[in-house]
């Protein structure tokens, strides 16, 4: 082997060490641009270098003032970590310090994350592992004093963050639920904290603390607390029974007048850096702003932004950043006055529909969730480089599922019923017109029942186009149309309840419950005894293959069946459980699964005979190919694409999982 491997000329041994690092770059994501930010901070040192933090756990970087974006790090190794706080040391920029809670234990787990080289590598601080972790402020006076707020406290570090005490009393039945800290710029043994109830204050670092709730509404959570530089004894406070000002250090507070009730859920207070009387107020109902120190203030954005941080730049104050819910980084160089989105290169979305348009494979739809009028459907003409919104008519709808009918049609399973976007049409349309009275599905030797009427705009979660019918799936039914979804009537299949899965391919329709598989060879017009499963199987979704062979997603691996789901063989060459998705290329003949379980894709050349792995670096649900890429959804960063350039995968037998 030896004496072969010298044989080798040297441009092939080079080459193929360069296809190998290619196939090992993990996917990259291609948008849509947007998302969710919790958290912007600007580097001391060169405030062109801005970090944002994600609620997956995710910083991204920008070097050119919010511009543009890249992926920079995950300093833990949780998807669920909310990066609400980042502070970066001015006395030495290479001093990071990232607060977070974990969204799925938000009242029992956390972390603070300290980088010593501008985030390169991060590490947990043993003192505050497991904490959840809702707020943290450097000392202007002394960068060595870190504070941080956790739900069972308050903490601090004089050493720069190495080691932690505690400084409020432990269990102290108000000194908790800490959502807010302020350290005084010129004393950092007076610290501010903002609860869940109402505001505190100690003045001798911690060893005493006393209630500053004068002039403010009882049971007020304190989301921010902002100290005026130049002159400490003004502070402002913001609650969500309003926006407060005292000019006494925090011992008499007035409640400032004239944001509406309905906005004072005020997530941020920011002083501008050069102008003291200028603070912008960051809002569930959009941006507000003062000029005269709070006696007005002016609504700057609409209400439908959701605003969880603001950034100004200190060499020009006019230059202003929001971190928002749904619409990503809004950009303004005018003081607020108009804003513009600013989120290239960052997609912090939940995709969960992908479409490859079947007449050009560099036009793209993705499907999001959860991002309301700034969301639904997307569109990309240049194979993901740029992305346009494409939403008119779904009004903020969640899209499940995508799929394009004969004639381009595109047709959109939402959380409100079925839409569809005709070719060269700019609106979505509802085809949820009234339904018939549900109709039997006719069966061989099988009887059936009606199923009860359905509702008029159910979440559609699993839709599939065949040649002569639709079929779509709710939570509570399966719906039939024969006529390209102008009506719809509902049918049921015995032993299969609530359909999780449909596949179609040609006359072949195969609808899967959790352990009962339904096909039919006719299109859909009457269907094979059902086939129930054992219990424990579990499908997760159901394929159908070009020669009519019927594929199953379970968790406890991958079937097939040759004889319309008469009968069912594992296919023990994948030895992987919780297979999620099957997908087929018929252009370059493999088979392509995904796995909960896994990062990986495995695909096989030989009808399941062998597997190779392709590592994604992510985890993938729907797959779909253009122009010879691999692309997939992801949970939280949008649509990912596989590297341009890729080596022969490593061949595998189910390996590879996480």
């Amino acid at each position: 082997m030896r004496t072969t491997m010298r044989a080798i000329p040297v441009f092939v041994s080079l080459l193929w060490m360069s296809a190998a690092l290619v196939a090992e770059q993990p996917w990259q994501p291609i948008g849509p641009d947007g998302g969710n930010v919790r958290s912007l901070a600007m580097d001391p040192r060169d405030p062109d270098r801005i970090f944002l933090g994600t609620s997956a756990g995710n910083l991204y970087l920008s070097t050119d003032k919010g511009v543009t974006w890249s992926r920079f790090a995950r300093p833990g190794n949780s998807a669920e970590m909310v990066l609400d706080h980042i502070v970066i040391d001015p006395t030495d920029p290479r001093n990071i310090f990232a607060a977070a809670w974990n969204a799925q234990l938000p009242n029992s787990d956390g972390d603070l994350y300290r980088s010593h080289d501008a985030g390169k590598t991060w590490e947990i601080v043993a003192d505050l592992h497991g904490k959840s972790l809702r707020a943290l402020s450097m000392a202007a006076s002394d960068p060595k004093i870190l504070v941080v707020g956790a739900l069972d406290g308050i903490y601090r570090s004089r050493n720069g963050g190495r080691d932690f005490e505690r400084i409020s009393p432990a269990n102290h039945a108000e000194i908790k639920n800490i959502e807010s800290v302020a350290i005084d710029p010129v004393n950092p043994d007076v610290i501010y904290a903002g609860t869940w109830h109402l505001p505190w204050k100690t003045e001798d670092g911690g060893k005493t603390w006393h209630n500053i709730k004068k002039g403010v509404i009882d049971d007020s959570d304190v989301f921010s607390i902002v100290i005026d530089h130049e002159q400490p004894a003004n502070i402002f406070i913001s609650a969500c029974s309003g926006i407060y000002r005292s000019d006494s250090a925090g011992e008499l507070f007035r409640k400032i007048q004239g944001i509406p009730y309905s906005a004072r859920r005020t997530r941020m207070l920011r002083m501008d850096p050069v102008d003291h009387n200028i603070v912008y107020a960051g809002t569930t109902e959009g941006l507000w702003k003062t000029v005269d120190a709070g006696a007005t203030w002016k609504h700057m954005t609409g209400s439908n932004i959701i605003i969880n941080d603001v950034l100004i730049d200190p060499r020009q104050p006019s230059r202003v950043l929001l971190a928002t819910d749904r619409s990503g980084v809004l950009a303004s160089d005018d003081g607020g006055v108009t804003f513009t989105a600013s989120n290239r290169g960052f997609t912090h979305r939940q995709a969960a529909a992908l479409l490859v348009d079947r007449g050009n494979s560099n036009v793209l739809y993705a499907g999001v969730l959860n991002d309301k009028e700034f969301g639904g459907v997307f569109v990309s003409r240049d194979a993901g480089q740029t992305w346009k919104q494409n939403s008119d008519g779904l009004d903020g709808r969640d899209v499940f599922v995508l799929r394009q009918a004969a004639d381009s049609t595109l047709v959109a399973g939402t959380d409100h019923g079925i839409f569809a976007l005709p070719p060269n049409g700019s609106r979505w349309l509802s085809r949820d017109l009234p339904l018939s009275k549900p109709q039997a599905a006719v069966l061989r030797k099988t009887s059936t029942r009606a199923a009860p009427a359905p509702e008029l705009a159910p979440r559609v979660t699993v839709l599939e186009l065949g040649s002569d019918k639709w079929f779509a799936a709710t939570a509570t039914a399966l719906f039939v149309s024969s006529d390209s979804g102008a009506t719809w009537r509902a049918e049921s299949l015995p032993g299969i309840g609530v359909p999780v899965s449909i596949g179609v391919a040609g006359k072949v329709v195969a609808i899967a419950g959790r352990n009962a598989v339904a096909v039919s060879v006719s299109g859909g017009e009457s269907w094979l005894p059902t086939k129930t499963l054992d219990a424990d199987f579990s499908i997760n979704s159901v394929a159908v293959d070009n020669s009519g062979d019927v594929w199953l997603a379970a968790r406890t691996g991958l079937f097939r069946s040759t004889d319309a789901g008469d009968s069912w063989k594992k296919v023990s060459s994948l030895r992987l459980a919780d297979i999620q998705t099957i997908h087929f290329d018929d252009e370059n003949h493999r088979v392509l699964v995904t796995s909960g379980l896994s990062i990986n894709i495995f695909e096989s050349a030989d009808n399941g005979r062998n597997w190779n792995a392709i590592t994604t670096g992510w985890r993938i649900r729907n797959l779909r190919v253009a122009r010879g890429r691999l692309l997939g959804t992801t949970a939280f960063d949008g649509i990912v694409m596989q590297p341009e350039v890729t080596a022969a995968a490593e061949s595998v037998s189910g390996t590879g999982t996480r």
